[in-house]
């Protein structure tokens, strides 16, 4: 593809204007009604693979972040406590109410933002590219990341922190949680937390449950935890290697005003999506949008 000069001009400025522009809190909406139960998730999951906004109870980012900006490959957009200066006792969190912990699965439709969210990480294969790519364009991103891998990679667990990017539980050993008890579902989740907060310094305020199958237990859990949960409303399905061409053209004609885009940065082969990113990362912010993630 070819980016013509013009082009490259007004990416620059889009990504200069990222961070005033998302200072101001973006809102979120969740899928469900307020007597929507848990059981609906998996449908507003797959209509949502299609770029749909869907409807719901309006919430909000507690802050939102715009973009990083563009830096130097060599430099580290936002300091992590390094692995012997991070706090051995864990914060307190505030239990949140049902209404809080409902998956949210696209942000306000009336701002012209995306969020980019990656599943299944830490890989040493793909995820360091990854990185390297969202520093190029000053995108801040979500990291779910799988504690079994985090505990092998602690040292990319930390460059992920250290460059700015969110990072979130997307539990131990990456469980259907629907067939799990209530036991199993917290240590799944307390694991991973502890390991992410003692790794980086950070305490994880954000969750996805392993193929958005949330369950009423696994609900639950997370609030009494303090965790929201993050579903998505495009899906390219990346995680089947469809190609990579499929998987662009699946997330461009699925992004929307406040999207929430699923992709894969670990769990098997990922170099579809890493160059599907490489496409369809620099098309969006040519057409105007701003990525963003939650807070820490």
């Amino acid at each position: 593809m070819q980016i013509t000069r013009k082009s490259r001009s007004r990416r620059l400025l889009l990504v200069a204007a990222g961070m005033s522009l998302l200072g101001a809190a973006a809102g979120c909406r969740s899928p469900f009604g307020e007597d929507a139960g848990p059981s609906a998730t998996a449908d507003a999951a797959a209509a949502g693979a299609d770029g749909a906004v869907l409807a719901g109870s309006p919430s909000q980012w507690a802050e939102t972040s715009g973009s990083l900006g563009a830096a130097p490959a060599t430099s580290s957009a936002v300091p992590s406590p390094s692995a012997s200066s991070a706090p051995s006792a864990q914060p307190v969190h505030r239990v949140l109410t049902a209404a809080e912990s409902k998956p949210v699965y696209d942000l306000d439709p009336g701002r012209r933002v995306v969020a980019l969210t990656l599943d299944d990480g830490p890989d040493p294969r793909y995820t360091p590219t990854v990185l390297d790519l969202l520093q190029q364009y000053g995108i801040r991103a979500t990291f779910f990341l799988i504690g079994e891998n985090a505990v092998e990679h602690p040292d990319l667990v930390r460059e992920i922190a250290d460059r700015g990017h969110h990072i979130a539980n997307h539990t131990w050993t990456h469980p259907d949680l629907r067939h799990l008890s209530e036991s199993q579902v917290r240590d799944e989740l307390e694991r991973t937390s502890d390991l992410l907060f003692r790794t980086t310094g950070r305490q994880p305020t954000w969750f996805r449950a392993p193929g958005g199958d949330w369950s009423e237990v696994s609900l639950q859990v997370t609030a009494d935890l303090g965790l929201r949960n993050m579903a998505w409303s495009v899906d390219p399905r990346d995680w089947a290697r469809p190609g990579t061409s499929v998987i662009t053209d699946r997330v461009l004609k699925g992004v929307r005003p406040g999207a929430i885009v699923l992709n894969h940065d670990g769990g098997g082969d990922r170099s579809q999506t890493v160059a599907a990113l490489k496409t369809y990362l620099p098309v969006l912010i040519d057409s105007g949008y701003f990525f963003t993630a939650p807070p820490d």
